[in-house]
């Protein structure tokens, strides 16, 4: 790994812990102004010193996020569909010339594996890793599944070994039973999703269980910004990842925060 693309995975994965927490507020890309997210600056400003990293599109990222932030910034760079067509279907919509002018710290896309367009976004995948690295870019490649896919260790162990194997740095996917096995069978740092919003006691217990299992870190948005407390469930997910509190412990945090100004 050179030097530039070792920096980079450093500023997403924090070195001393080797864990991240990533804020995802992409969702907008496919799904509109997503509850929670209507107005991305008024969601993002407050949760942006206790992210390790934010995931999100340029678009939301030239109009709701100051230059001036230090938190570096994994670009969602697939897209082209909407909740409304064919999501499998996606393309690249981002150069790599833009994310460096917007001094990201990484780039990520979503494959589509077992999908109509499954061979159509393993092989955006690769043309993306190959050239990132040649800019020294770090990739992160999203696992994302369709409403008929099952989110089972064997199916979810087959999309991070493959987009592992294309050569992706970073994978992002589905806690399950048996994430152990997810884990050991694949090669480079694993990060799970939040997914839709739930209970916070139920998420922190998700975040718990993805760390023990063998992930670096979560990469949550709707768990976080649709909680009414974003804040203090950011900083109890943190004191799961990066202090390895139990879940009990990070309840107490969340609930000792939650209604500080």
């Amino acid at each position: 790994m050179d030097w530039g693309l070792k920096n980079r995975v450093a500023r997403i994965i924090r070195p001393d812990t080797g864990h991240t927490v990533m804020l995802a507020v992409d969702h907008g890309y496919f799904l509109g102004p997503t509850s929670g997210l209507e107005v991305p600056r008024k969601t993002i400003e407050p949760l942006l010193p206790y992210a390790d990293s934010l995931m999100l599109t340029r678009g939301i990222l030239r109009t709701s996020v100051d230059g001036n932030t230090s938190t570096p910034i994994v670009l969602r760079v697939s897209g082209g569909t909407s909740i409304l067509g064919t999501l499998s279907n996606e393309g690249i919509t981002t150069t790599i010339k833009e994310a460096i002018r917007l001094n990201v710290a990484g780039v990520a896309l979503s494959i589509f594996v077992g999908s109509e367009h499954e061979k159509e976004t393993l092989l955006g995948l690769s043309d993306l890793i190959n050239e990132a690295e040649e800019y020294g870019i770090p990739v992160l490649a999203v696992t994302a599944v369709g409403k008929d896919m099952a989110r089972d260790a064997r199916y979810l162990g087959l999309c991070c070994r493959i987009a592992a194997e294309l050569g992706a740095h970073i994978v992002k996917t589905y806690y399950c039973e048996g994430f152990e096995e997810v884990v050991r069978g694949c090669p480079v740092p694993i990060v799970i999703a939040g997914g839709k919003k739930i209970e916070e006691g139920d998420a922190l217990q998700l975040a718990y269980d993805a760390i023990q299992s063998g992930a670096i870190g979560v990469d949550m948005g709707r768990n976080i910004f649709q909680s009414e407390h974003p804040v203090a469930m950011i900083r109890a997910v943190r004191a799961i990842v990066h202090k390895n509190v139990s879940v009990n412990e990070a309840f107490e945090i969340f609930n000792s925060l939650k209604n500080e100004k």
